[in-house]
């Protein structure tokens, strides 16, 4: 069992970045009970388990879309919720399930979802929480129909509530969901220009401490150079005295149907959080592709990461190379800011503009325009790229793809580590996804 000292809670990016310093990981799960007894329960399994952790309390659908009517009916009449009902629940009730686990060596996040947080952020503050994640961009173009600008404006609010509740002598924390759009399918430059925005769109409202996110895609190549171009972004266009890590999300499109190939994937995304320089591990279980995990699941999602990343090197200093996706990701955040210093008014302009276009996304305020492809090597690539300031790539075969064609798109990783075909060195190859997809 890892030891977790007492006392006051630190804020947690000073939690990860002493990690770090200190050569270790922090994994965290992604968990939500609406039972405040379970709710409790996995929060204590996770702190006991035999890995560096943070703990996550992910709330429930009806507090995600602001029915909080709906959560409340939820609470009162025992009906189970797929998550923890914050903003339901009495400030009381959350600290009592907080009670002698949140602390020093165990800081507690709230995950959510949702483009109209503030409920949600008034819920934790009231709790003594004052660690969360979203992003004005990335908690509304893949979730619903919020309007933009309406989550935005609500986002705005809620960085002020957040940077100005929290209690005496705490840093609070905020972290950008934007490299994690839709998941999958997307070229890495996008995600990480979305992430370092949504970054600098939160110090623009009065956060000191963020964190920046990646998931896991297609290629590890391609991911470590990712990774290590978010975190040289960041150290540019960030303010120097702003806290800040990087937290990779362990692939999050169809994931392996084997315990085998879901083990290994985990492991390897492990793996590349330590080689690339990430403070925090977002981990998924090897039930994924059937169900939701049990709290037991979890726990040992947490500790074969841990494992996995104890016995991976440190990172080697990169002499600060231009990567590819580094070029991308710089050109479209310049672009963005180009527009204007305000990031509240330039990204849903962005977006009218196309200046940033999200592939496969359906919302309204997406122009809809890009289209990504796996190449070859199982990297991602651009074969449209509408108004973005972006070549698309010249040997992209711009022929539309059958829906057969796109489901094996979608399953490129998850066959992969099943063993349906060999790994290629580098990150696979798939030579039936080197098609642009198109739906």
């Amino acid at each position: 069992m890892t030891a977790h000292p007492a006392g006051p809670a630190p804020s947690f990016g000073a939690f990860v970045t002493a990690s770090a310093a200190a050569g270790r990981l922090v994994v965290q799960p992604r968990m939500g009970f609406g039972d405040p007894r379970a709710m409790r329960d996995g929060l204590a399994r996770t702190r006991a388990a035999t890995s560096h952790t943070a703990g996550t309390l992910t709330v429930d659908s009806y507090t995600r879309v602001g029915d909080l009517a709906g959560a409340r009916a939820a609470v009162a009449d025992g009906t189970r919720l797929n998550g923890y009902p914050i903003a339901a629940h009495a400030p009381v009730t959350t600290r009592a399930v907080l009670d002698g686990l949140h602390g020093a060596g165990f800081p507690v996040q709230v995950r959510h979802g949702s483009a109209r947080p503030e409920p949600i952020v008034r819920a934790l503050l009231a709790a003594g929480l004052d660690a969360t994640e979203g992003g004005p961009v990335s908690y509304c173009l893949p979730y619903g129909r919020t309007p933009l600008r309406d989550s935005v404006t609500a986002w705005v609010r809620a960085c002020a509530l957040l940077a100005e509740g929290a209690r005496p002598g705490s840093t609070p924390h905020l972290e950008s969901f934007g490299g994690c759009l839709l998941g999958q399918l997307c070229p890495p430059g996008l995600l990480v220009a979305t992430s370092l925005l949504e970054c600098l769109f939160f110090v623009r409202y009065g956060l000191r401490s963020v964190s920046l996110s990646y998931a896991q895609q297609t290629h590890p190549g391609q991911d470590e150079e990712a990774l290590r171009a978010l975190g040289r972004l960041a150290a540019e266009f960030l303010p120097a005295d702003v806290e800040r890590h990087v937290v990779l999300y362990t692939y999050m499109g169809v994931y392996p149907h084997t315990e085998r190939g879901a083990l290994r994937l985990l492991e390897d995304s492990a793996r590349l959080a330590v080689r690339a320089g990430a403070g925090r591990l977002i981990v998924k279980t090897a039930a994924e592709a059937h169900r939701i995990p049990t709290v037991d699941e979890n726990v040992r999602a947490l500790e074969t990461a841990a494992a996995a990343a104890a016995l991976e090197e440190a990172p080697c200093p990169d002499g600060g190379a231009d990567s590819e996706v580094y070029l991308e990701a710089r050109a479209l955040v310049e672009a963005v800011l180009d527009l204007h210093p305000d990031l509240a008014r330039a990204l849903p302009d962005a977006f009218a503009r196309g200046l940033l276009d999200v592939p496969f996304c359906l919302h309204p305020d997406n122009p809809g325009r890009s289209l990504g492809f796996i190449d070859p090597t199982g990297r991602l690539r651009w074969a449209r790229t509408g108004a973005m300031p972006l070549s698309p790539d010249a040997a992209a075969d711009t022929a539309p793809l059958t829906a057969d064609g796109l489901l094996t798109a979608l399953r490129h990783v998850a066959g992969r580590y099943d063993g349906r075909r060999d790994p290629a060195p580098g990150g696979g190859h798939d030579h039936s996804s080197a098609t642009p997809l198109t739906v």
